[in-house]
């Protein structure tokens, strides 16, 4: 995206921009930009925006430390407002949470995004003191196994069991799942393209 494709005029200079957090969709944040902090962002790779308050660019985290760095920019149809899909470095509000709507860390489906992070965190923790790091220390052929017996008992629930026994058998299936997609090195997002592919695949 180019600075010039987008229509500065209609907001006196400014264009609202949505803050989206790429992996688990969570909107974060409403700012605005101007043309200048529109192309310091391109450049930098950093979300930077213009405060109205201060009438001063200011880039995210040049405090706080909670940086966002941005993975894509996207006009509306009308292109007088941007979508910035970002990861964020830490909370994007300055009262510490997540988002700047609600104290929620992801909802929806967007919590599973949030769980691989904390499951990649683990990586690097004690096993003594993390049931999760003491089950990436067990290794893929571990993991698979109480994936499969997951998987089973996932099943029994539902051919037989009621919908809480289903529900917690199916949140047991998905996060060994998850720590199995992260001890081989596979993020959520690859599995989510595949299912893209098949979907335009089926379209056709």
């Amino acid at each position: 995206m180019k600075p010039d494709e987008i229509d500065f005029g209609k907001g006196g200079g400014l264009v609202p921009v949505v803050v989206q957090d790429a992996a688990t969709l969570q909107v974060l944040m409403l700012a605005y930009m101007n043309e200048a902090a529109l192309r310091e962002t391109l450049q930098s790779g950093e979300a930077v925006f213009y405060s109205r308050s201060r009438q001063a660019r200011w880039r995210k985290g040049e405090t706080s430390g909670h940086r966002m760095k941005v993975l894509s920019l996207t006009p509306d149809c009308d292109s007088d407002s941007i979508m910035l899909q970002v990861e964020p470095l830490g909370p994007a509000c300055h009262r510490g949470t997540t988002s700047c709507f609600g104290d929620e860390t992801a909802p929806s489906i967007g919590r599973l995004a949030a769980l691989e992070r904390t499951i990649a965190a683990r990586m690097t923790a004690d096993p003594t003191k993390s049931r999760t790091a003491k089950l990436l220390a067990a290794g893929p052929k571990r993991i698979a196994q109480k994936v499969g017996e997951e998987g089973v008992e996932t099943a029994l629930a539902g051919a037989a069991g009621d919908q809480d026994e289903l529900c917690a058998e199916a949140a047991d299936l998905l996060y060994h799942l998850l720590v199995l997609l992260r001890v081989r090195d596979v993020r959520l997002q690859q599995v989510m393209d595949v299912l893209a592919v098949r979907d335009k695949e089926s379209a056709r």
